[in-house]
């Protein structure tokens, strides 16, 4: 670790690109002359597997693509769904947040305080927003992605690090996306719906000869929220890409990608009670405040589905991510050298309301004055404006080769990157100062409303601050209050599937990082200089995994896998738990050199099958996964890395054609995912005075947190999904989906106090009353009709959430939970040629 002194000037990123040259045994050369996992598969498959066929050619085989896909899926050692896009279309999912709530144990959470807004999912309990890929890139920076440019996504589960690199910790997902054909088609779609719903996409191949192939994807998307007031969401984007090479030895594929997003972001409704107005006694679950509510003073009153709390004034976001990649690809035989390159930029702004209960304003505090009585929401404004850059270079030699009688299929590799995230506030003054909150003069500037009627159109206005009379618009703060982080990762790895005989295959994996960071925090715009605080982590990482076939298209497996989260895995760019500190303190000094990698281990077992002429893929695992080094505060209210989590489950998947007139994708995941050790919680003794004299000061005082051994927030215990399209006759399909998600629970507190007496023995008084925020489970319905007028036309209609279900997908930890839209129907006219 090392502190130095930094001027405030943005550092410029740079890198070459990389890349080595390797030579192997020859093996066949495929008919494409491109060499493909599946096709280093078919290379060591029977004539009968080569010659198998699709059911009618309903679903396309799903298998993992990549670099590092070294086995087929029946073959990998591990718990993988590869979501294909005939389900992402079928399902009408135009974002990565949609397409994934078909996928059974993945849950969201909601965007915490001053993080960014984007994509939250949790595989196995733990936070994956920064172990997301595109095409086995790291895509860092929080982002809400669109389904536009993607031809498959794939999610790994279980310890991840030595596929992916740093986190990973609960599994990782891998977006594919579309890249040039060798054949000419055209697809475009346009839809209309509910709320305003319009969407337009289009799809355009072009071979030009000559081994050069080109395509363009496009979409363009605009809608309000069903079921919810003022709400709206428009963007479009555009990736076009050229392969010079199709067809042969030598490949260039240049692409890029931009999306441009503008929404009124919604972050939902308030929770009801605070762990200091909870009625009664005992662990009391508290749940939005939707439906009939009675507050403290005894008002009663009903809080609509489409409740709005945010300002139609002062609300938005914004972002735009442009991401430029370049991948040069040779064959040697039966080996495939392959370097990719990748920038991206992305731009993130917002103002986001959240309706906040913590200072006890929905239900009330005493309902003997107008402004503790309850029925009120203060308006929070949380903001953020800044920008991700990353620079990387990947290059992978993959293929296949025989040692004797035992064959390989390998994957190694090295990364570079570099990566930056810089993240501002905007000055707003929405009441924060005032206590409490909701005061008649908080009521008249609306940075306060009603519970039961919030109205979007308040003509808010902000001020210099919550004192001042003299308006102001909203402006971003001072350059020097930014805060910077960079990180530069060099990494190592190397994967092989050995097919010792035919009924035993051993799966190995190793990783190496070299993981730095640097952090320079924002400082008052009175401070004279910054400064600047790194670390340096090295982390190793491996798997390993024993498959045992019975036959052909079946397969017994055990394996193990480790993942490491060092400190500033996320770069501000999430819920960082292991941030380097902001401060520059003697104590903080010491706590960087004390810092440690966070370390996560996975145990599993499971089968897999391929059935019906290999046209439906089934699998089953059961797993547990610990966690160890959390940071929390230790029992001398320090710093510590005692934390433990637990998570043991079992999941099963299945994903394909049953018969030629019906396909199924989807499975049940049962987790029991349990805080271990949440370390210690600190209460405040509150001096004792007498005459004016402090006779005793305060005291801190350390007790068990009130989360240690409870179930880990953000996770399900039970997750069913299915989605299952049938086609009774030629040219009519009908789809429909089922998804059940189980109680999610957001967070712990309890109202646990001490006090002191004038001789400083502290005494601490039990908790009676255990606030355990929570969102209630849910079934979701969705349907699609479908009829092909012809081979060219086709028409359809979705209809999602089909019973107009009233649910929470999201549970924030302390202040709201995000509401899903209502019943969302649209119909859609596609046209192919």
């Amino acid at each position: 670790m090392t502190v130095s002194s930094a001027p405030r000037a943005a550092s410029f990123l740079a890198i070459s690109c990389v890349g080595f040259l390797a030579t192997a045994p020859a093996a066949a050369e495929t008919p494409s002359g491109s060499s493909t996992p599946q096709d280093r598969t078919a290379a060591n498959q029977s004539d009968d597997e080569r010659n198998d066929i699709l059911v009618n050619g309903q679903r396309e085989r799903s298998e993992l693509q990549g670099a590092k896909a070294i086995a087929p899926l029946v073959n990998t050692p591990r718990s993988v769904v590869v979501l294909p896009k005939d389900v992402i279309e079928q399902t009408g999912s135009t974002t990565l947040a949609d397409a994934l709530r078909t996928v059974p144990g993945i849950t969201f959470g909601a965007a915490e305080g001053g993080n960014p807004v984007g994509d939250r999912p949790f595989i196995r309990g733990f936070d994956s927003q920064g172990s997301t890929f595109v095409d086995g890139v790291r895509d860092l920076a929080a982002q809400t992605r669109d389904t536009f440019a993607v031809e498959q996504v794939q999610i790994v589960r279980g310890s991840d690090s030595t596929l992916g690199g740093r986190g990973s910790a609960g599994g990782s997902i891998n977006i594919i996306t579309k890249s040039p054909q060798t054949t000419d088609f055209v697809r475009a779609s346009a839809s209309i719906g509910n709320a305003d719903y319009k969407h337009a996409a289009v799809d355009v191949n072009q071979y030009l000869g000559n081994g050069i192939g080109v395509r363009v994807a496009g979409m363009w998307h605009d809608q309000d929220v069903a079921g919810r007031d003022a709400i709206w969401s428009r963007r479009w984007g555009v990736a076009p890409s050229i392969t010079i090479g199709l067809e042969s030895d030598t490949r260039l594929t240049l692409s890029y990608y931009y999306l441009e997003t503008h929404e009124l972001p919604d972050a939902g409704i308030p929770y009801l009670y605070t762990v200091n107005n909870l009625p009664g006694t005992g662990e009391i679950y508290v749940e939005p405040a939707i439906g009939r509510v009675t507050t403290i003073a005894g008002v009663t009153g009903t809080v609509k589905r489409d409740a709005f709390y945010g300002l139609k004034s002062r609300d938005f976001r914004d972002t735009v991510t442009n991401q430029a990649s370049m991948r040069v690809e040779h064959d040697f035989g039966g080996l495939t050298l392959r370097n990719t390159s990748r920038f991206s930029h992305n731009r993130q702004e917002y103002v986001l309301t959240q309706p906040d209960d913590q200072q006890g304003n929905v239900f009330g505090t005493n309902p003997a004055s107008p402004t503790t009585a309850g029925g009120l929401v203060w308006r929070r404004s949380n903001t953020r404006h800044g920008y991700v850059e990353g620079l990387s270079n990947q290059t992978d030699l993959f293929g296949m080769f025989s040692t004797g009688a035992i064959k390989h299929s390998i994957a190694a590799g090295v990364e570079f990157s570099w990566e930056k995230a810089r993240r501002g506030t905007y000055a707003v003054a929405n009441g924060s100062t005032l206590s409490p909150r909701c005061t008649p003069d908080a009521l008249a500037r609306f940075n306060c409303t009603s519970l039961f009627d919030p109205n979007p159109n308040d003509p808010w206005i902000n001020y210099a601050s919550d004192a001042s009379s003299v308006a102001t618009p909203i402006a971003k703060n001072p350059f020097s209050t930014q805060t910077q982080n960079a990180a530069r990762t060099m990494s190592a790895y190397a994967f092989d599937s050995i097919t010792i005989t035919p009924a035993l295959i051993l799966n190995l994996g190793a990783r190496y990082d070299d993981f730095t960071s640097k952090l320079t925090p924002g400082q008052p715009a009175t401070a004279p200089d910054t400064f600047t605080v790194d670390r340096n982590d090295k982390l190793f990482n491996w798997q390993a995994g024993l498959i045992f076939k019975p036959s052909r298209n079946t397969s017994l497996y055990a394996s193990y896998a480790t993942a490491a989260t060092p400190p500033n895995s996320l770069l501000g760019e999430g819920q960082e738990p292991n941030a380097l500190p902001t401060t520059f303190t003697p104590a903080n000094v010491a706590l960087l050199d004390s810092l440690k990698v966070e370390k996560t281990k996975s145990y599993e077992v499971g089968a897999k099958a391929d059935l019906f002429n290999e046209q439906l893929a089934l699998s089953v695992a059961a797993f547990q996964t610990d966690t160890s080094n959390a940071r929390v505060t230790g029992p001398d209210d320090t710093v510590q890395f005692i934390g433990k989590r637990r998570i043991r489950g079992v999941e099963f998947s299945f994903n394909g054609n049953v018969t030629p007139w019906l396909s199924l994708f989807g499975g049940y995941t049962h987790l029991d995912p349990k805080i271990v050790d949440a370390g210690f919680t600190a209460l405040t003794a509150p001096a004792i005075t007498a005459g004016g004299v402090t006779l005793q000061p305060a005291q801190r005082v350390l007790v068990p947190s009130a989360s240690t051994g409870r179930q880990a927030p953000q996770t399900a215990r039970d997750s069913f999904t299915m989605w299952a399209n049938v086609t009774p006759v030629e040219g009519l399909s009908i789809g429909g989906g089922a998804f059940y998600m189980s109680r999610v629970f957001g967070g712990y507190s309890d109202n646990r106090r001490a006090t002191q007496d004038a001789a400083g023995a502290v005494t601490v008084t039990p908790a009676t009353r255990v606030r355990v925020v929570t969102v209630p489970d849910y079934w979701r319905f969705d349907a699609r009709l479908g009829y092909a007028i012809n081979e060219h036309i086709d028409l359809s209609v979705n209809v999602q959430n089909l019973t107009d279900k009233v649910y929470f997908p999201q549970a924030f930890t302390a202040h709201y939970a995000s509401i899903a839209p209502g019943r969302t129907a649209f119909a859609t006219l596609g046209v192919k040629f």
